[in-house]
């Protein structure tokens, strides 16, 4: 079973960009497709970015040309790259792996996802 570390979260002013990572132990991630949600205060979890096997990827139109979802499958690390930071992306940053049996499927849905790590708290002030 692959366990996920996540890091990199913190306080940041609008506009400013983070860089989260996601560390992945137990399991090469070369057989999951893998995706970042995430929880804002009083609201429901929320897809943010997906990458599949063969790094395509997907995103949330709320984070589209703003945020970027890429993978290292030698260093077994997914990071998430984002800019232009708004007070509406502030939230729990969740990493989250999928087996997936074919190389180009990224999930949208939480529920595809079998594990998860413990979250990464991201905070934008004005």
């Amino acid at each position: 079973q692959v366990q996920l570390v996540e890091s990199g979260g913190g306080l940041v002013q609008a506009g400013d960009s983070l860089r989260l990572s996601c560390v992945a132990s137990g399991r090469t991630l070369s057989n999951y497709a893998m995706a970042w949600f995430r929880r804002a205060p009083g609201k429901e979890r929320e897809f943010v970015a997906a990458i599949s096997r063969d790094a395509f990827t997907s995103y949330a139109d709320s984070v589209k040309g703003r945020f970027t979802i890429s993978r290292n499958n030698v260093e077994n690390t997914i990071d998430l790259q984002m800019k232009s930071l708004n007070l509406e992306d502030t939230a729990v940053y969740y990493c989250a792996a999928h087996r997936a049996p074919f190389l180009s499927s990224r999930p949208v849905l939480a529920h595809a996802y079998d594990v998860w790590g413990q979250g990464t708290q991201v905070t934008v002030s004005p």
